[in-house]
């Protein structure tokens, strides 16, 4: 029962808790952006850098850096704090924390699975996946042919297998394939997740359902601009929609039968927590609509910070500290490319 949470929850999640919050104080300010943005060389990054929490994991990097180099030790940092929590997690938050992780498992399968469609060699895609997103049988995903002999070979031992039920077809994979196979899994997954914290009540329910309706809420108007002119039709794109967030159901009807952005545009304003981010927008634009995206899910997710005792701030951290390797790497990418003018174009300021 909500309100209830004070009495039990520190038995088992107060350590954790106190972690996450701790961890959370490390990540980079305004100030630190500024400073990030006005860097003449990836060094320069390196050496601001060093005096935040990334400075032990770049210290022994030799010059000259790359872009990957700092993106790949950034993300160390986060998967060693994760893994910290994991260990130290009793159920039901070590359950939640795994949760957390089957984004990316979803994103590596389907990077594998393009990448070996397009005859690239496994070893340099497995470099590539996100670490967090690992599991055993990865590597031997290359050896599939169609979505039955993916399932039957590889996932059927992974935490994604329940979510394979509604995309098996003995259809050959190609690009449209695996692109409605993404979704589908992201469908389920999210659906799965929505449903587990609906189960543990209390705050982590309240907290975590407005988290998930708004990325629902996002994967859905995504879904339809990118399917806007491609074969998929009507009825295949509301297939790809989840069952739950604010759209769910009279907006996914009305983002079925869009033909273009200013009719998604004219479906999104009659909402008023998305009517914000697309005012930001000139009619007919889509590339500023990300980054819209991601500013209003910082926020949401800084507000998770707000209240105590439930599980959404680990949830909300692990998303803060992806935003924040992607503002790194937009900038180190910017100095290294020498296009400082744009530098600003993607930052998300976090605090």
């Amino acid at each position: 029962m909500y309100g209830f949470e004070a009495m039990t929850f520190n038995i088992h999640g107060g350590y954790l808790e106190a972690i996450v919050r701790g961890h959370r104080s490390g990540l980079l300010t305004a100030a630190d952006y500024n400073n990030l943005c006005q860097c003449e060389t990836l060094d320069d990054i390196k050496m601001h850098l060093s005096a935040t929490e990334y400075g032990p994991y770049l210290q022994n990097e030799p010059s000259p850096l790359h872009t990957t180099t700092i993106v790949e030790k950034c993300t160390l940092k986060l998967v060693d704090e994760y893994k910290h929590m994991l260990c130290q997690a009793t159920e039901p938050l070590s359950t939640f924390l795994e949760y957390i992780t089957y984004g990316h498992m979803i994103d590596n399968v389907v990077l594998i699975v393009t990448g070996t469609l397009h005859e690239r060699d496994v070893q340099e895609l497995l470099e590539k996946c996100h670490p967090l997103g690992m599991f055993d049988s990865i590597a031997t995903l290359a050896v599939a042919q169609n979505m039955r002999e993916l399932y039957r070979l590889v996932l059927v031992d992974t935490p994604l297998a329940p979510y394979f039920s509604e995309c098996i077809t003995s259809e050959d994979l190609d690009d449209m394939n695996i692109e409605i196979m993404r979704n589908t899994l992201y469908k389920a997954y999210l659906e799965d997740f929505y449903r587990f914290c609906q189960k543990l009540g209390g705050a982590t329910a309240e907290i975590m359902s407005d988290l998930l309706a708004f990325e629902a809420d996002r994967r859905a108007v995504n879904i339809t601009i990118n399917s806007i002119g491609t074969e998929l039709t009507r009825d295949d794109r509301r297939k790809l929609y989840s069952s739950f967030g604010l759209l769910y159901p009279y907006g996914h009807e009305e983002l079925a039968v869009c033909e273009d952005i200013d009719q998604v545009r004219g479906c999104m304003e009659k909402y008023p927590p998305y009517q914000s981010i697309f005012s930001k927008l000139s009619y007919g634009e889509t590339q500023m609509l990300d980054k819209a995206f991601y500013e209003e899910e910082v926020k949401r997710l800084c507000l998770a910070f707000e209240q105590q005792f439930h599980y959404g701030v680990f949830f909300a951290y692990m998303r803060l500290r992806e935003q924040e390797i992607r503002n790194l790497m937009w900038i180190s990418e910017c100095v290294a490319q020498n296009q400082k003018s744009r530098v600003h174009d993607s930052v998300v300021f976090i605090f």
